[in-house]
């Protein structure tokens, strides 16, 4: 792979290039995908949908929306050291291309932004829940009616795929989707592959997978223009856009200090015991004398915190400079962070969060409630457009169908197609909303 075709401009849907010395360097075109995110409906959802605790109404616990909004900030500074190490190396991208520091900052941290954009309701328990009903739930009927990978996608219902299917879905009057460039969009496919075969190699971009099948085509598109290096002869797969390892790890860095700093604000894990594990990873950093004269938990965890994160993305961008031709070879097969001399550290504090936060009573009750909340929707949604669709809709059917958006296509003859209709209409509701209808549904609040 070479960095003058990973960092392309163009955009999807276009015909043309986009040459980064034409650019308005009032508004790069790096600079209006991370606008186009954020102004997105898609986007604005996150912000009642689920990061770590389930509909808390407490004032400092992290929804999907600030999530991703520190991920991208993260994200943009180690764009833009990566950015500046790179140029130092290769200096033609900036004296023969025009690309600067910060194009490598918008790009990544434009990608990180969207990088939860196709989650659905309850954090990844609504992932699991959505699966599970194809897998032992009464949409096990359609294994039969369905290939291999298309049931595959159902089962392992993924919310990267559930994302790039977001961004690049045309409908009407939005062809090519958000038409973020193809450096963006290859920024943003952490898991460049197909549903199957399923974790064939233990290299970190065969983890889970990128794009449902209805989306092949586009996906593909992307890697032909962005020139991925094809990882498989028979099924599409293909080695990581370079800049997918920085979003990845910016990610990383947020939930594993952030989702522990809320257990700490919420008193899920001991401030005593949850400060010594930060001060293992800032000890060259931290300046004591400011930091005992802190005089609220918050406080000191917040000063804890900022440390780790910085500590943390001076280690991220030495790794991957370090590593840079191997990932541009695509034989970089971990997480950057798993290269780290602090993963240890890492490691103990992401135990701590998985005893003490993750299957917290409070968390698995409001997980449990959001696996049935789903499973019930998906079952009404999908009767309702399968049973249009073969003109056998009762009034019920058709009083159901009235809840979907007018741009929503009910009518399509491939089972596979409606199915996800019903799948992405439900992954697209925020956590209050999808409560809401299940209890109207349900006929609990009239």
């Amino acid at each position: 792979m070479n960095w003058e075709q990973l960092l392309s401009l163009k955009r999807f849907g276009d015909t043309n290039k986009r040459l980064r010395q034409e650019q308005d360097e009032t508004r790069l075109g790096f600079e209006v995908d991370y606008d186009r995110v954020i102004f997105s409906s898609e986007f604005r959802s996150l912000q009642d949908k689920t990061q770590v605790i389930p509909l808390s109404k407490t004032d400092f616990v992290h929804t999907r929306l600030t999530h991703s909004l520190e991920v991208s900030v993260v994200g943009r500074s180690l764009g833009r050291r990566v950015g500046q190490k790179l140029l130092e190396k290769h200096p033609h991208l900036q004296n023969v291309h025009g690309y600067q520091s910060n194009d490598f900052g918008a790009i990544v941290a434009a990608a990180a932004l969207a990088h939860d954009i196709g989650n659905p309701p309850f954090g990844h328990s609504g992932e699991k829940a959505i699966g599970e009903y194809f897998k032992n739930g009464n949409g096990a009927q359609f294994r039969s009616q369905l290939t291999d990978k298309e049931y595959q996608d159902l089962c392992d219902f993924e919310g990267n795929a559930n994302g790039f299917k977001i961004l690049t879905e045309s409908r009407d009057g939005r062809e090519g989707g958000l038409r973020l460039s193809y450096a963006t969009l290859g920024a943003f496919m952490k898991y460049p592959k197909e549903s199957l075969p399923k974790k064939p190699t233990n290299h970190i971009a065969d983890k889970k997978y990128g794009f449902f099948q209805n989306d092949k085509q586009a996906f593909a598109e992307v890697a032909e223009e962005l020139g991925l290096l094809s990882r498989s002869d028979q099924d599409l797969s293909f080695s990581r856009h370079p800049l997918a390892f920085l979003v990845e790890a910016a990610d990383d860095i947020c939930y594993t200090i952030i989702d522990f700093e809320d257990g700490i604000n919420l008193g899920l894990i001991q401030e005593e015991f949850a400060l010594e594990y930060l001060i293992n990873l800032v000890r060259d950093s931290i300046n004591t004398s400011k930091y005992h004269e802190l005089k609220n938990t918050k406080d000191r965890v917040s000063y804890l915190r900022a440390l780790a994160i910085n500590t943390l993305i001076n280690e991220v961008v030495e790794i991957f400079i370090k590593n840079e031709e191997l990932i541009l070879k695509g034989e970089f097969n971990t997480a950057l962070l798993d290269k780290s001399k602090y993963e240890a550290q890492i490691n103990d504090i992401i135990k701590i969060s998985i005893e003490k936060v993750y299957q917290s009573k409070e968390v698995i009750e409001k997980e449990i409630a959001g696996y049935r909340v789903l499973s019930d929707l998906l079952e009404v949604f999908i009767s309702a457009i399968n049973n249009a669709y073969q003109n056998e809709a009762s009034n019920y059917d058709k009083m159901v169908l009235h809840l979907l958006p007018n741009n929503i296509e009910t009518y399509d003859e491939t089972l596979y197609t409606r199915i996800f209709t019903a799948c992405s209409f439900v992954s697209g509701m925020s956590d209050g909303y999808a409560i809401m209808l299940f209890n109207k549904i349900k006929g609990i609040d009239i």
